[in-house]
């Protein structure tokens, strides 16, 4: 009998997703276990198997199409096995939503049926013409920017190229050409940015004129990002002053140019942020990547030459100057803003403070590294201690949502790390069931995969409570926005040496202050100061830790 497959839901925040390709196609053999296709999220592109074995009967979503969540994704059955009727069920329920949502406009339509739609164009297609837009690579995404185009007006397309690599809100991404044919028409340069199925090029035969095509097809939100640029505003000086003329500065997108051949430099977003961070002028790098692309390893052999100087000298100004940076917002940047403000904005923040003695966690701490290959850290310490407590308080271990409140019965403690981009939160999962020394490593590996941009989507989802900790830093005390939907967020700081009063007398101790924000629609003031005793007695008596 033949199985209905759905667009699934791959976090619990998808909405929607976008077939990547179809690893399977209709005819094929299909085993349990098999990976049907990959779908892209707002997280990132990820291996869909199968659980049914069958024939694959039918496809409805192709390759570049994005669908909501639990559309007809694929059918699975017998080979030739009639499925007619699944199809045409299918399709009768999407064309009722669609007449549903299309109810409130039919009457601002009725003298609108010749009209061009703003992102189509206005004429039939020439045959073998094909119009790329911009891909929607994550369900969050609602504009892309252009970082590099790797093939140019006049080249040749396989099927499989990489026609340019996009900027999300989430990462840099590879975006790769479905078609074949010559690239007769870039809609964005490098650098642009515009909305999702905006104008991005168009593929066809060569020598054909699509000048009509893309004239007619409107562009949504096209904009540019500003260059990186530095103003100087001088003051009045008794003395006219003199400077020379500033040579041209290099432009803020991946391919930049020289100012003085003015030839283009192919660059890896990733070499170029490298390069950025060690302050080499990209135009002194050989590339040895295809067409003299400059990717990591060369800026990693990299080694400054004499040419360096002959870089421009600063200006002096005996007076003094007021000047700035501007620095584009990234759409990592732009996704992280719109999260933290709707979280502040929406969830009523209080917050807890505690100060907590450490002075049995640092003898505890060093006792238990003492054994061969075993290495924890005070974070590990909290993590399994608030893993324990938050058992005994499923209240502040909850989720709110509008017609409910989730208690969860596990615990999956997400810890925050700081990239250069941005922050990523990695999930240590059934943290309570887990050792010190399993917490640690899952900690340690997780921040070395969160450097290298290596975090997968399952790495990062299903949080039920997160800590932050900048105690390394030397911050003995801060709050933290709540990451949603979790309804605490717990601040940790230093560790600090000072005078404390034990039986009457002061002496040398050592504590740590913590700062839980709560969200007060799950967690009352009582419930979390309650949660905030039981951490105490973890942190300030360890040992119980491991009973």
């Amino acid at each position: 009998m033949a199985e209905v497959i759905n667009m699934p839901r791959l976090s619990d925040t998808m909405e929607e997703g976008t077939v990547a390709s179809w690893l399977k196609k209709v005819g094929d053999k299909v085993e349990e276990g098999d990976i049907l296709a990959e779908i892209e999220t707002d997280k990132a592109t990820m291996e869909f198997e199968s659980f049914n074995e069958g024939t694959l009967l039918h496809i409805g979503i192709q390759e570049g199409e994005t669908a909501k969540v639990d559309t007809l994704l694929a059918i699975i059955g017998d080979e030739g096995e009639d499925i007619s009727g699944l199809i045409n069920g299918s399709t009768a329920e999407a064309t009722e939503e669609v007449e549903e949502e299309n109810t409130t406009t039919e009457s601002s339509q009725e003298n609108t049926e010749d009209s061009v739609n703003e992102s189509e164009p206005s004429q039939d297609l020439p045959d073998g013409v094909i119009v790329v837009t911009m891909p929607r690579l994550s369900d969050t995404m609602e504009e892309g920017t252009v970082a590099t185009w790797l093939k140019k007006v006049g080249d040749e397309v396989e099927e499989g190229d990489i026609l340019a690599e996009i900027e999300t809100d989430k990462a840099t991404m590879e975006f790769e050409s479905f078609q074949s044919g010559t690239l007769l028409h870039i809609g964005l340069q490098e650098g642009e940015s515009a909305k999702v199925d905006s104008l991005l090029a168009i593929i066809g035969p060569a020598g054909t004129d699509v000048s009509s095509i893309a004239k007619n097809f409107k562009v949504e939100g096209a904009q540019t990002k500003p260059e990186p640029k530095k103003e100087t505003k001088k003051a009045e000086a008794p003395k006219p002053v003199e400077t020379k003329k500033e040579a041209p500065k290099a432009t803020a997108s991946v391919s930049t140019t020289t100012s003085s051949s003015n030839e283009r430099i192919f660059v890896s977003p990733l070499a170029k942020k490298m390069a950025e961070e060690k302050g080499i002028n990209l135009s002194q790098v050989n590339g040895s990547g295809e067409n003299g692309r400059i990717v990591k390893r060369d800026i990693e052999n990299f080694t400054p030459s004499a040419a360096q100087s002959s870089a421009p000298v600063a200006k002096f100004v005996p007076s003094g100057q007021e000047d700035f940076d501007e620095v584009a917002n990234s759409n990592m940047r732009k996704a992280i803003a719109k999260n933290l403000a709707k979280s502040k904005f929406t969830a009523p923040h209080y917050y807890l403070n505690v100060e907590f003695d450490m002075e049995n966690a640092i003898a505890f701490r060093a006792q238990y590294n003492s054994l061969p290959d075993t290495k924890i850290s005070y974070n590990d310490m909290v993590v399994k201690a608030c893993a324990l407590a938050l058992r005994q308080h499923p209240q502040v271990n909850s989720q709110w949502f509008d017609d409910r409140m989730q208690l969860n019965n596990h615990v999956h403690i997400g810890v925050a790390v700081a990239v250069p981009d941005g922050l990523v939160v990695p999930v240590v999962k059934f943290a309570n069931e887990q050792s010190l020394t399993q917490i640690g490593a899952a900690v340690r590996e997780f921040a070395g995969k969160a450097r290298n941009k290596k975090l997968t989507l399952d790495e990062m989802e299903g949080s039920t409570f997160t800590i932050s900790n900048l105690g390394m830093f030397g911050i003995e005390s801060f709050t933290s926005i709540i990451n949603q939907p979790n309804s605490a967020i717990l601040s940790v700081g230093a560790i600090v040496e000072k005078p404390v009063v034990k039986g009457g007398k002061v002496v040398p101790g050592n504590t740590m202050k913590l700062t839980m924000a709560c969200d007060h629609r799950t967690v009352d003031g009582a419930t979390g100061a309650q949660f905030l005793q039981t951490l105490k007695g973890y942190i300030e008596n360890p040992v119980t830790m491991l009973v």
